[in-house]
């Protein structure tokens, strides 16, 4: 999975509205200098509020870093990573389905404080007790090697499902760090802050929100690195056979701990902070009433009733199912790569750490300095056009890499030292590296900003409901298609490698990604009419 795209939501709004809309040259004086403006917009008396609510979201994206690198170390030295697609179809969305019906229970049923309480405390009792026992005593609790080697050999058509089912304690961190992105993130504190934040701080707060996010990604992803170490943990805890039993308890802790500390700047923040009409009045942040979003069936009619809406859906399910695809390649690369460390498990969640905080750096850099500048300087279209174009090319290069691993190997072995295996495993983990850190930092920063730019040109019916259609169905569409296409193949293939699917699952990437730039080309006229009329007006 990837970086969560959730809070880049009201930045977006605000780089459409510089993009389309043309502004009057203003008689005042500067509220702050041109450096200032961009690197630290905030007003001295505002860090009582502005410091709270940053290092919320820093404690919530440190623990989704933490979880997310750790669940795929884990799985996927367990399982491989072909068992992903069938946790993310069989385990996360069902979840994440009872997950919002028990936060509509719990919202009618208490206060908005509470409800942060209550879902906190639930998800850390449970990493709790994986870590301090769920993962310790894996061996008794779940099903023996050779017991799950029996069953994939009597069922191999429904191998992922008996690794989901057999590695239960696995599994269900799996989905648990899946959720807590999703709803710690995306929900509650997002949620939050759009209900205490005024327009005006929104538009200085929200973009440093985005930089204190990709710090704590920065800074967990290291700690993940650092954490690579089995002769000292060795040295140091004596009496443990597995180094990475140690990594998972250490880690584990420190998502309490900082799960924790969240919940105290959340009770600090409404006992002395919301409590001041300095920095919070009901009368100026107005809490709208959430509208229901319509069912899959009304979804799907508004979506139908339009060709743009079906357009901007299809780029929604286009992004989600190609890196989907992408993923999962890499990632058995990944399993590869590590296989010879000490430690496979700990040097699978180092290397993820690593790629966190790459991640996170390429993110700051690129979003700041040219993605913003593409916004402005290009046409909707070429904006737009990035994103698939960026994917098709480093998607299927990345395949035919792996593809043709072996010739690639030979050739390597010609300038290096390495064997033609080992230097093919070498270079396509480092290429997919490459690829899925760049497809992440132009997604939040020109896939997300052109998505909503596309709204534009919809009447306003269709700009309320068809965006509420749109997240129905293409988000759902989105997280879950790539998921279903390599599930179904592995179950028919009878195997779960996710190596051997790689022909097809390539095959599928490119027709989608082409799919996408024409959906892209289609909804460019509009757009760019839309633009033009504003910038007239």
């Amino acid at each position: 999975m990837a970086q969560p795209e959730y809070y880049y939501d009201l930045l977006t709004q605000e780089r459409i509205r510089t993009r389309f809309m043309s502004t009057k040259p203003s008689d005042n004086t500067p509220e702050f200098g041109k450096l200032r403006s961009v690197l630290w917009p905030i007003h001295g008396h505002e860090l009582k509020k502005f410091l709270p609510m940053g290092l919320i979201l820093f404690c919530l994206l440190f623990n989704y870093t933490i979880l997310r690198d750790l669940k795929d170390s884990i799985i996927v030295n367990a399982s491989g990573a072909g068992t992903i697609p069938f946790l993310k179809l069989w385990g996360v969305t069902p979840t994440a389905i009872l997950f919002v019906i028990l936060y509509a229970k719990l919202s009618n049923a208490m206060t908005r404080e509470g409800v942060f309480y209550t879902l906190v405390t639930a998800f850390l009792v449970y990493f709790g007790a994986y870590g301090f026992f769920i993962h310790p005593n894996a061996h008794a609790l779940q099903a023996s090697a050779e017991t799950l080697e029996g069953w994939h050999a009597a069922y191999p058509f429904l191998s992922g499902l008996i690794d989901v089912a057999g590695n239960w304690g696995y599994s269900s961190f799996y989905i648990m760090a899946e959720i807590w992105g999703s709803s710690m993130v995306a929900l509650l504190f997002w949620q939050f802050a759009n209900q205490t934040t005024r327009i005006r701080e929104a538009k200085r707060f929200y973009g440093l929100f985005v930089v204190l996010g990709n710090v704590a990604l920065m800074i967990s992803g290291e700690l993940l690195v650092q954490s690579n170490n089995p002769q000292l943990i060795a040295s140091l805890f004596p009496e443990i056979n597995d180094p990475f039993e140690v990594i998972v308890k250490f880690f584990m802790g420190a998502v309490v701990f900082f799960g924790l500390v969240s919940m105290y700047l959340y009770r600090w923040m409404h006992t002395s902070v919301l409590t001041d009409p300095q920095f919070f009045d009901a009368t100026e942040v107005t809490v709208k009433k959430k509208k229901e979003k319509p069912t899959l069936a009304e979804s799907a009619k508004i979506i139908f009733s339009s060709p743009e809406l079906g357009l901007i859906a299809l780029l929604i399910m286009a992004y989600g199912i190609t890196i989907n695809l992408a993923e999962v390649q890499w990632k058995d690369q990944i399993r590869l790569f590590v296989s010879n460390e000490v430690d496979p498990k700990a040097a699978y969640a180092a290397f993820m750490g690593r790629f966190s905080f790459i991640n996170g750096l390429i993110t700051i850099l690129f979003g700041w300095f040219i993605g913003s500048a593409i916004l402005r300087r290009f046409s909707w279209r070429t904006a737009a056009s990035i994103t698939p174009l960026f994917m098709l090319l480093g998607g299927a290069l990345f395949f035919a890499f792996i593809l043709l691993k072996s010739d690639m190997g030979a050739f390597l072995s010609t300038i290096l030292n390495e064997g033609a295996t080992r230097n093919a495993i070498v270079a396509a983990t480092a290429l997919g590296f490459a690829v899925i850190v760049m497809a992440k930092s132009i997604k939040y920063t020109l896939f997300d900003p052109t998505k909503e730019m596309a709204y534009i040109p919809l009447n306003a019916e269709l700009q309320s409901k068809g965006k509420a259609a749109v997240d129905v169905i293409g988000g759902r569409a989105g997280k879950s298609g790539g998921a279903f296409v390599q599930s179904t193949l592995l179950m028919l293939y009878g195997t779960k490698e996710a190596f051997t699917i790689a022909p097809i699952a390539c095959g599928v990437f490119i027709t989608i990604a082409l799919l996408w730039l024409v959906a892209v080309k289609a909804l460019s006229k509009k757009v760019e009419e839309a633009g033009a009329k504003t910038t007239k007006a």
